[in-house]
Parts: C-alpha cells; sequence; structure tokens
C-alpha cells in the first residue's frame, strides 16, 4: 500500500512538474499516465526512478525514452484512433502501449528478442490487444505491412531515407530522431501530399542509435 502511494505520488509530480512544465498539456496524453503504470514496464532495479526525468537504462547499449520525451512525440502525432503506426524499437513496451490506446493498431518491432518477449508479457498484462509484435531489424522500416499512417522510430537514425518516408500515406506523419550522439533532433515529418513534406523540431536528445545489421562496422583509429 505505501508503494503503491509512493508510485502515484512520483506520476502525478511527474505530470506536473515534467510533462505540464515541458508544455504536455494535451488531457487525452496525459491521463495516458494514469491508465497504464510507468513503474510497470521499467526493469525492477530502475522502479524507484520510473518517474524521474532520465533515459532508464534496459541493457548495457539501449535505454528508455524520457517521460516528457514520450509525452512530447504523443502530442505531436494527435492521434485520432484511426492510425496504423509502425513503431521501430519495442524497447521497454511503454511508449508501444500508451500508443495503442489511442490508435487502431501498432506493429512494433524490436531487434532484441528478450525484449519482445518481456514487452508482450507486460502488454497483456494491460489489456493491450491491438499490438502485433516481431523480433527483426527495422531500421529501414517494415515494408511488408507498408504503407502506414504513423512511423515512430524510438532509436537514433543518422539520417531519414526515401525507404523511410515511402512506407507513409499521404497525410501521415515520420517521427525520427535524428543525427549523431551527442547532439540528436527530434523531428515530426508529415507528408501534406504528392512527396511534398512538413517538418517539425520537437526536442533535442541523446539516444543509442537503431541496431542496424546491414550497416558497416565504424572504425576508429
Amino acid at each position: 500500500m505505501v508503494e503503491e502511494m509512493s508510485n502515484q505520488n512520483a506520476r502525478i509530480n511527474m505530470v506536473k512538474q515534467q510533462l505540464r512544465t515541458g508544455n504536455v498539456l494535451n488531457e487525452s496524453v496525459l491521463e495516458l499516465y494514469d491508465v497504464i503504470p510507468r513503474h510497470e514496464f521499467v526493469p525492477d532495479h530502475y522502479i524507484d526512478f520510473a518517474y524521474s526525468d532520465m533515459q532508464i537504462p534496459l541493457s548495457p547499449t539501449q535505454r528508455m525514452l524520457t517521460p516528457l520525451e514520450e509525452g512530447k512525440i504523443l502530442q505531436a502525432l494527435a492521434l485520432t484512433g484511426t492510425e496504423t503506426i509502425l513503431e521501430i524499437g519495442t524497447g521497454s513496451g511503454f511508449l508501444t502501449a500508451l500508443m495503442s490506446k489511442l490508435c487502431k493498431k501498432v506493429i512494433s518491432v524490436e531487434y532484441y528478442p528478450e525484449f519482445t518477449q518481456r514487452a508482450a508479457r507486460k502488454l497483456k498484462a494491460h489489456n493491450c490487444t491491438n499490438i502485433e509484435l516481431i523480433t527483426g531489424d527495422g531500421s529501414r522500416g517494415w515494408l511488408e505491412n507498408a504503407p502506414y499512417d504513423v512511423i515512430v522510430f524510438t532509436g537514433a537514425l543518422e539520417k531519414l531515407t526515401e525507404t523511410h518516408k515511402l512506407q507513409i500515406l499521404p497525410g501521415g506523419r515520420l517521427f525520427a530522431i535524428e543525427g549523431k550522439a551527442p547532439a540528436m533532433q527530434a523531428r515530426l515529418h508529415q507528408l501534406i501530399h504528392d512527396e511534398i513534406w512538413r517538418h517539425a523540431l520537437l526536442f533535442e536528445t541523446d539516444i543509442p542509435p537503431l541496431v542496424d545489421q546491414l550497416k558497416p562496422e565504424e572504425f576508429v583509429f
């Protein structure tokens, strides 16, 4: 009971001090943090930090986005409940769960099978039934089910390619974190029509790059 109250207070403070202060004011987005408890998705030894303004490690090489980064993405996507979303990088499954409550379907591709398995258990426990989990290399998107209304890359890309953009339907949105550490830009790209795109910078961050099996290794001399 005490632990439950502690998590609830931490969540309330996070919404007030991080999300609202960071201009995430969409009530539909804020309410999701009541519906899906973040502390149930983070690794066990980071539960005390579940509502902190930090990128929680999921493994030595992978991290969750911060609550504010998640909130800004969700608010910018302006989901209406009709979209099919492709998410590249399931990670903990928390952002997957949040998006699933705002759209028609999420297809989420994760490189690490242990992440997929863990997320599957968490998502099932929270009745997130409109999600298809796939284990694979999604660094170039996922052509098999394309095109999509929305694509969300949760790991960094050096830059977007035409292959990525061709998987978006007219009127669709593509969120990507672009660039190299330590200065990366999180951008929302919207396909207006006929290859005309609108771009918006949401925030700056530093997140591990997406695993790309086909990319040559970089040698440091």
